[in-house]
C-alpha cells in the first residue's frame, strides 16, 4: 500500500535566518536501503548540509543520516555525499546562478512525498548581521501591532 501526502523528516530552521531565499526547488535524492529505513524512523540532520554542482550533477554534502539500528555490515556511511535528482534545465539554471555570484544552494527540508524522499532545495544569498537584526526588529514590530489590534478589538487597554 502506497503512502499519500507529505511527511516531514527534517527541517533546517536556521537556513531562513542565515540566508535570504531567492528560489526553491524540489529534488529527489539517491539513497541506499538502510538510509531510507533510518529516515522512516525520523532520523536526519540538515544542520551542516549544503549542495554543490559538480560536472553537471547536483550533490548534497554534509547531510547526516545516522546508521540504521538493525543494519549489519551493509549499513551506510552517515555523512556520505548524496546525489540529488533534478531535471537538466533546472541543473543548468542552478549552474548559471551559483557561478554568477555569492549565491549558494541550501536544503530547507527533507520529507516523504508519496513514499519517495524529497529535498526542498533553496537558491539563497547569505545575510549580513545587520540584515538579521533588521528582520528580527521587523518581526517584533509586526507582533506588537497584531497584539495591539487584538487588544482594541477586545476593548482592552493597557
Amino acid at each position: 500500500m502506497k503512502e499519500k501526502g507529505r511527511k516531514v523528516i527534517a527541517t533546517n530552521r536556521k537556513a531562513r535566518h542565515n540566508y535570504t531565499i531567492l528560489d526553491t526547488y524540489e529534488a529527489g535524492i539517491a539513497l541506499v536501503g538502510t538510509e531510507v529505513k533510518s529516515l522512516r524512523e525520523g532520523k536526519a540532520s540538515l544542520v551542516d548540509a549544503f549542495a554543490t554542482v559538480d560536472d553537471g550533477e547536483v550533490w548534497l554534502r554534509g547531510l547526516h543520516i545516522p546508521e540504521y539500528g538493525h543494519g549489519t555490515w551493509t549499513n551506510h556511511a552517515p555523512r556520505r555525499t548524496r546525489k540529488l535528482l533534478l531535471h537538466r534545465r533546472e541543473i543548468d539554471a542552478l549552474v548559471g546562478k551559483t557561478r554568477e555570484g555569492n549565491q549558494t544552494l541550501v536544503p530547507l527540508s527533507m520529507y516523504f512525498s508519496d513514499g519517495k524522499v524529497k529535498v526542498e532545495l533553496a537558491l539563497a544569498k547569505g545575510k549580513q548581521d545587520y540584515d538579521k537584526r533588521q528582520d528580527i526588529a521587523r518581526r517584533t514590530a509586526e507582533r506588537e501591532v497584531t497584539r495591539e489590534l487584538g487588544r482594541r478589538v477586545k476593548g482592552m487597554r493597557r
